[in-house]
């Protein structure tokens, strides 16, 4: 009886010693804090919690209409100073040389102008940095933004796409490869899941004494938990 046992427990070990333990996280595999770089007080504010955004969607806008005048003064300065430049270029040869660069310096500096005026006026709009879904809300129109104390206006994450951030004991560090199925199950769900690692972190936390992985899935909530093995 006793030799059975043990002939039983040896074949348990056999199958299942080489599985290696992991908790997790979800995470999103996209997220960023969205916030204007610029001064200004917030004019329209055009998403909200929950709200879809496809990367280039303009999420909120400062108030910029002295911007948006300097902008047309600079287009009207380039126009005209297009005229003059393309007017001595076809006199080149018969003008003085330090003539002609000073219309060619004048109308170069024009296109900077512009471009510079473009950029300040760029600046005052939020934009989506990618598709996802706006997730947190910390501004409404009205509020006052400053570029020199940065603050987060928006929260956006992937819509489905997520991460399990997984951990597992660092004595493993040799034994986890890239492209091993995680066998997983998460908190709240009865089911049973199958995952490929996608990444190993290098290094391992002196604080838990563990190594972070990374499994790519979809659908689940940004903050779950759960526990599996990696075979």
């Amino acid at each position: 009886m006793i030799k059975l046992v043990i002939s039983v427990w040896v074949l348990v070990v056999s199958v299942f010693g080489d599985d290696i333990y992991a908790t997790f996280t979800v995470q999103a595999k996209q997220s960023a804090n969205l916030a204007f770089s610029s001064s200004g007080i917030i004019s329209q504010v055009l998403v909200d919690v929950t709200s879809e955004v496809k990367k280039g969607d303009v999420i909120a806008i400062l108030n910029n209409d002295d911007l948006k005048a300097k902008l047309e003064v600079s287009k009207t300065v380039l126009k005209y100073a297009k005229f003059d430049y393309d007017r001595q270029l076809k006199v080149k040869d018969m003008i003085d040389k330090s003539k002609f660069d000073k219309y060619a310096f004048k109308y170069e500096s024009a296109i900077a102008q512009l471009k510079y005026q473009q950029s300040l006026l760029d600046k005052t709009i939020l934009k989506a940095p990618f598709d996802g879904i706006i997730y947190e809300k910390m501004a409404e129109v009205g509020d006052v933004v400053s570029g020199q104390m940065i603050k987060t206006v928006f929260k956006i994450q992937s819509k489905n796409l997520r991460k399990l951030i997984l951990g597992f004991d660092q004595k493993y560090w040799k034994s986890v490869k890239v492209g091993q199925v995680f066998e997983y199950g998460v908190d709240g769900d009865k089911k049973v899941y199958k995952g490929k690692i996608s990444k190993i972190y290098p290094f391992a936390s002196s604080a838990n004494r563990k190594i972070k992985a990374e499994v790519e899935v979809d659908g689940f909530i940004v903050g779950l938990f759960g526990e599996g093995y990696i075979k």
